[in-house]
C-alpha cells in the first residue's frame, strides 16, 4: 500500500474512532439525564398496565375463520344477525335493562427460581383489588416448578390478598405447578389442570457443593468467624461438622412443616401426609389425590367463561433499560429450560 493511501486510511480510521467516542459519550449523557428525570418523577414513567378485552379477541378470531368457511350469502346473514344483536344490546343498555355480566380478570405468572415475576404480580393484583367486586373472578394461569421459599411465599401471599378481599380465585395449570408453584396454586378456591400437567412436589430441598478437601489438598486456608452458634451451618468452602448438618436438616424440616400447614389451611380436604412426600403427579392422578379440582386446560375454561362473562387480561409491564431487558429475557430462557428439564423426566 502506498504511503499516501496508508496515511489516508489511518487518518480516516482515527476520525471514525473519535466520532464513535463522541456518539457514545452523548448517548451516556442522554441516558444519565433521562434516568435522573425518571427518578425525580418517581422512577415509573415507563411503567404501564395493559388491559386486553379477551371477548373481543375471541370474536375477531371466530370472524376471521368464518370469513373463510362461509360463503358470501352466509356471511351477509351472519353479519345482519350480529348487527341485530349489537343493536338490541345497545338499546337494552340505554334503558338500563342490559343483563349484568360477570367480570373475569386473567393474569399470568411464569415462575423462575427466584419467583421474580412477583414484582409484576403484586402490581396487577393491586390494580384489580381497586376495581374488583365480590362477584368478580380472577384466573391465574400459573407455570412454575418452584424455587426459593421466601420468593414463592410472597407470591402466595399476594394471591391470598385476593381471597381476603372476597374475590374468587381460580388457578389454571397447563404444564407444571410444583413445589413453590403448588404453594401458590393451593391458595385458589379452585384449581384446574391439563391432563398431563405436573403438580405436587410438596417438599423442601437444600444442596450445595463443598470444596474444603480440595482446598486442603492444595494447602489453601479458609477462615470464617461468626457470632452465634448457628449463624452459618453448611458452607461451600469451610469444613462442615455433624452438628451443622443436623441443624441444616432441622431447618429443612421446619420449612417443610410450614409448607404442609399452609397447603392444609387452604385445602383442608387434602390428605396432606399422603401427598407431602416431595413426589409429583400428572393431572388426573393429582385429581384423584385432591390436589386438583377439575381436569381442563386454561383455554377451555376461559372460552366457556367468555359465553357468560367479560374477560380482561391484565398485564403490568415495568419500564426496563436495555441491559435489564436482556437480563429479563435471559432469566425467562433459563426458567423455560428448567421447566423443560422437569417435564422431560418422563417421556411419552
Amino acid at each position: 500500500m502506498e504511503p499516501a493511501l496508508l496515511e489516508f486510511v489511518y487518518e480516516y480510521g482515527l476520525f471514525l474512532a473519535k466520532a464513535a467516542t463522541l456518539v457514545a459519550a452523548l448517548l451516556i449523557l442522554i441516558g444519565a439525564v433521562v434516568g435522573a428525570a425518571r427518578q425525580l418523577r418517581g422512577g415509573d414513567a415507563g411503567d404501564r398496565l395493559e388491559v386486553t378485552h379477551l371477548n373481543e379477541r375471541l370474536r375477531e378470531m371466530a370472524e376471521a375463520l368464518e370469513s373463510t368457511l362461509l360463503d358470501e350469502a352466509e356471511r351477509k346473514q351472519r353479519d345482519k344477525q350480529r348487527k341485530r344483536e349489537e343493536k338490541a344490546a345497545a338499546k337494552a343498555r340505554s334503558k338500563g335493562q342490559a343483563p349484568v355480566r360477570d367480570r373475569v380478570f386473567v393474569i399470568d405468572f411464569d415462575g423462575d427460581l427466584r419467583a421474580s415475576a412477583v414484582a409484576e404480580l403484586r402490581e396487577e393484583i393491586t390494580a384489580i383489588l381497586q376495581v374488583g367486586g365480590k362477584e368478580d373472578e380472577v384466573v391465574l394461569r400459573l407455570e412454575s416448578e418452584g424455587g426459593l421459599v421466601h420468593g414463592y411465599g410472597l407470591a402466595a401471599s399476594q394471591l391470598a390478598r385476593l381471597r381476603d378481599s372476597g374475590l374468587r380465585l381460580t388457578v389454571a395449570v397447563d404444564k407444571v405447578a410444583a413445589s413453590g408453584g403448588y404453594l401458590m396454586a393451593c391458595v385458589a378456591h379452585k384449581i384446574i389442570a391439563a391432563p398431563f400437567a405436573i403438580l405436587g412436589s410438596i417438599g423442601v430441598v437444600g444442596q450445595l457443593p463443598n470444596f474444603n478437601r480440595l482446598m486442603k489438598k492444595h494447602d489453601i486456608d479458609y477462615e470464617m468467624h461468626t457470632a452465634g452458634e448457628f449463624k452459618r451451618t453448611l458452607t461451600v468452602l469451610g469444613e462442615n461438622t455433624d452438628s451443622s448438618r443436623e441443624k441444616f436438616r432441622e431447618e429443612l424440616e421446619e420449612t417443610h412443616t410450614l409448607f404442609k400447614r399452609y397447603v392444609a389451611e387452604y385445602r383442608p380436604s387434602l390428605p396432606i401426609d399422603k401427598v407431602a412426600t416431595g413426589e409429583h403427579w400428572f393431572g388426573r392422578r393429582a385429581q384423584e389425590l385432591r390436589l386438583v379440582d377439575e381436569i381442563k386446560t386454561s383455554d377451555d375454561y376461559l372460552l366457556a367463561r367468555s359465553r357468560e362473562a367479560e374477560l380482561y387480561a391484565v398485564h403490568y409491564k415495568p419500564h426496563r433499560s436495555l441491559p435489564q431487558r436482556l437480563a429479563h429475557e435471559w432469566m425467562a430462557f433459563r426458567a423455560q429450560r428448567r421447566r423443560d428439564s422437569v417435564t422431560s423426566r418422563v417421556r411419552a
